[in-house]
């Protein structure tokens, strides 16, 4: 999953079966500050809701075929979310992790 800003819309006049009333978004993927990050990508709509200017989550590979009405439809991208808030935090303020790995002896 990744963050990615909402920069355009993109209208297909053919589709491959499952994609029918799908919207397709053209999405600038950003990095965990919100800086643009590569080049934009094409993400079908699966919300059926973002439009231009909203920031997005973005499912990329196999999964993303999964978020759409119709499974496995052939899909690299998928707007899987629209986000209302971030809170991003400052490493160094973290709590320590509380998830210790330890060996099975048994």
């Amino acid at each position: 999953m990744k963050f990615g800003r909402v920069i355009g819309t993109l209208v297909a006049t053919q589709k491959c079966q499952g994609l029918e009333g799908i919207k397709f978004l053209v999405v600038q993927l950003l990095d965990r500050n919100l800086r643009p990050q590569g080049d934009p990508v094409i993400a079908a709509d699966g919300t059926a809701q973002a439009g231009p200017g909203e920031l997005v989550c973005v499912l990329g590979g196999r999964e993303a075929a999964l978020a759409l009405p119709k499974k496995f439809v052939p899909v690299d991208h998928t707007v899987a979310a629209i986000i209302d808030i971030v809170d991003l935090l400052d490493e160094k303020t973290l709590p320590p992790a509380n998830v210790y790995w330890r060996r099975n002896t048994s």
